[in-house]
C-alpha cells in the first residue's frame, strides 16, 4: 500500500469532490508527487513539456503497465489543472471561479469536457452534456439581452428547465437529461450548489405500459429476416443486448465454450456477462469464419 502522507491536501481534494474512486486516491497522489519530483529535478517550467517527458520516462520502464501510465496522466492533469496549493487553478478553472472577470462559455465548455473525460463517461454522454450546456448558455444569454458574460446561477437553471417544459413541451425524460447535465456542470466545473429546485415546473410523465412481444410474434418477426440482419436480431433478442453493446462486440468477447457473451464498458462504464443463445451458435460461428477469411484476403492483398 502506498503511504497516505503524500500530498494529503490533494488527496482530500479528490475525495471531497469524488473525482476518482476512494481506493485510487493514494495512487493518484503518488503519480502527482512523482511528476513534481521529476519536473523539479529537470527544472522544466513548461508544464506540457514536463508532462510529455515524464510520460515518456514511464513508458521506458518495463515494470509499468499502460493502464498505470494512463492513470498517471489523469492524476497529473487533475493536479495541475484543477488543484494547486489547495485550490482550483488553471486557465479554465480560473476563468470560471474569478468573479471579477467575464464569463467565457467556450472556456467553461472546454473545462466541462475535461471533467467528463476524467470521470470516464461515455462519448454519447459527453456529447449530450456539452449540447445541453451550450443550449443553456444560449438561452440564458438571450434572456438577458446578449451573449452570456457572467456566471449563471441556480435561478437561471430553474428558468431554463421551466422553459423546456412549458414552451418546448419536452418529455419528462428529456427534461431530466438536461437537469443531470446542468447538475454535473455546476457541481464539477462551476463549483456552485444548485440548491432547492422544487419551484421548477417539471414535464409530466404519462403512464405507459411496456410493449412486450410474445414468443410467437418474435418468431413471425424473425421469419421476415435473413442473413446478417436475422443474426443481429437473434443475438439482440436472445442475449438481451443494447444496440451499441452489440455494435461494440469483439471476437474475444464471445466464449462458445462457456456459452457466454462478455459486454465491456456498458452503461455506467460497467462490464457484465450474458448468455450466448444456443439458437445462434452455429450461425455466429459461420459468420466469424467468413469474416476471418475476408480478413485474411485483405492481409494478402496488402502484402502483410
Amino acid at each position: 500500500m502506498l503511504p497516505s502522507h503524500i500530498l494529503p491536501d490533494f488527496q482530500q481534494y479528490l475525495l471531497s469532490r469524488k473525482l476518482v474512486p476512494e481506493r485510487s486516491v493514494t495512487f493518484y497522489a503518488h503519480w502527482a508527487n512523482r511528476y513534481l519530483t521529476f519536473s523539479k529535478r529537470l527544472k522544466i517550467d513548461d508544464a506540457a513539456e514536463a508532462l510529455r517527458l515524464f510520460l515518456e520516462d514511464l513508458q521506458s520502464q518495463k515494470n509499468i503497465a499502460d493502464w498505470q501510465i494512463q492513470q498517471a496522466q489523469e492524476a497529473i492533469q487533475l493536479y495541475t489543472t484543477h488543484f494547486h496549493g489547495g485550490k482550483a487553478t488553471g486557465t479554465a478553472a480560473d476563468a470560471i471561479e474569478a468573479t471579477s472577470g467575464p464569463f467565457v462559455p467556450d472556456q467553461v465548455l472546454a473545462s466541462l469536457q475535461e471533467a467528463i473525460r476524467v470521470k470516464h463517461y461515455s462519448l454519447s454522454t459527453e456529447r449530450t452534456y456539452l449540447d445541453w450546456a451550450r443550449r443553456f448558455f444560449d438561452y440564458t444569454g438571450n434572456r438577458k439581452g446578449g451573449p452570456l458574460r457572467e456566471t449563471p446561477g441556480a435561478e437561471d437553471i430553474r428558468e431554463f428547465l421551466t422553459h423546456l417544459a412549458v414552451h418546448k413541451k419536452v418529455s419528462a425524460s428529456t427534461q431530466n437529461q438536461a437537469f443531470n447535465a446542468l447538475l454535473f456542470l455546476f457541481r464539477n466545473v462551476l463549483k456552485i450548489e444548485m440548491g432547492d429546485m422544487s419551484s421548477t415546473i417539471r414535464a409530466k410523465r404519462g403512464p405507459k405500459l411496456p410493449v412486450v412481444l410474445t414468443v410467437e410474434e418474435v418468431r413471425q418477426l424473425f421469419s421476415h429476416m435473413e442473413g446478417k440482419q436475422l443474426l443481429i436480431a437473434q443475438v439482440l433478442y436472445g442475449a438481451g443486448l443494447r444496440l451499441m453493446e452489440l455494435a461494440r462486440l469483439r471476437v474475444k468477447d464471445i466464449d462458445f465454450g462457456s456459452g457466454l457473451i462478455f459486454v465491456r464498458s456498458s452503461k455506467g462504464d460497467k462490464d457484465r456477462s450474458t448468455i450466448l443463445p444456443g439458437a445462434v451458435r452455429e450461425s455466429l460461428q459461420q459468420h466469424l469464419t467468413e469474416i476471418k477469411a475476408l480478413h485474411n484476403q485483405d492481409l494478402a492483398i496488402c502484402g502483410a
